[in-house]
């Protein structure tokens, strides 16, 4: 296993409200490695999105296999994927912190790191992780 594919999503009902993320990892011959959703209280839904981003990669940092060579993420938020890779600026300092515990996590794994936009309907899993968490 050299590669994991993590796929993430996060939403919250009502914007901000309550809050719940989606992980879905696998590896790279398809095989599930985590699936997981739960609540994470009143949030906004780019804040969710983040979260899930967070706790992917600390689930990562503590249980990865020490042979991982990639990380590759796959959500469905082109804000938060075009922000992670520098492309957006990032006015709001929640998501500002948020950014922050993401690249202080890349480097603690320092592993090849990648964040991709897909459709919504490309990240069923983590999609329904989320909404089975409510």
């Amino acid at each position: 296993m050299n590669n994991l594919v993590i796929y993430t999503d996060g939403g919250s009902r009502g914007n901000p409200g309550p809050a719940a993320i989606g992980i879905y990892i696998v590896d790279e011959n398809g095989l599930e490695v985590l699936k997981m959703g739960k609540q994470i209280g009143n949030s906004t839904n780019n804040i969710a999105e983040y979260s899930a981003v967070v706790e992917a990669l600390k689930w990562i940092k503590v249980n990865r296999p020490n042979n991982i060579q990639s990380l590759k993420f796959f959500l469905d938020s082109s804000l938060v994927v075009n922000q992670l890779n520098g492309i957006f600026k990032i006015k709001n300092s929640k998501l500002r912190n948020l950014i922050l515990k993401i690249k202080i996590l890349e480097q603690e794994i320092n592993k090849k790191i990648s964040y991709h936009h897909i459709p919504r309907g490309k990240n069923k899993v983590a999609d329904f992780l989320v909404n089975n968490s409510f």
